[in-house]
């Protein structure tokens, strides 16, 4: 007796798990709400290749017009990974103090004003400065986005919605290098 209902609870879980394989199945609906989070944050990413391509434009004139080195103008160039590490160390501690969102918002008013200083930047210490404020905002940024992402995200197109910053960083490189060429 207890083989036959073994046999009988056996097939009826065989057929419940042949229903979740039914082609006809409806597909989980799409968040749009989600999908257009997922891609405002990833426009986060464009900020590092942007500061990159504008610095690699604008070296020879801020060469000519401070009077920097060689040397200099590599240092300021190259700097700006190492500050956005120190902003991305203190990202998270942020985020968990006023929420991925704000601190989104905060890493832009960050680049923001880091860009305003190297804007009117009169000489060289004062446009490392300025590239300092702007490297913070690019590391709170490249932490806190894909973060926000994956929280916003529904299971069902998490892995997808948090690929975006990741093809936004592989479009960057590949418009820098037809830039230079």
């Amino acid at each position: 007796m207890t083989e036959a209902k073994a046999v009988e609870a056996a097939t009826n879980n065989n057929t419940n798990h042949l229903a979740d394989f039914d082609p006809h199945k409806k597909k989980p609906k799409r968040n749009k709400y989600a999908f257009a989070c997922a891609i405002l944050a990833s426009m986060t990413s464009i900020l590092l290749g942007y500061d990159i391509g504008v610095m690699s434009g604008a070296a020879i004139y801020i060469k000519r017009d401070l009077k920097v080195s060689d040397v200099q103008i590599e240092i300021l160039l190259g700097i700006i990974n190492l500050y956005s590490l120190i902003g991305s160390c203190l990202a998270g501690r942020t985020s968990d103090w006023i929420g991925r969102r704000y601190t989104i918002v905060l890493a832009g008013a960050i680049f923001f004003a880091g860009a305003i200083l190297m804007g009117f930047s009169p000489n060289y210490s004062f446009l490392m400065f300025g590239r300092f404020v702007a490297g913070i905002g690019i590391g709170y940024a490249l932490m806190i986005a894909p973060v926000y992402t994956a929280e916003v995200s529904p299971a069902s197109s998490r892995g997808f919605l948090t690929s975006f910053p990741e093809v936004r960083s592989i479009w960057n490189s590949f418009s820098l290098l037809l830039s230079i060429y």
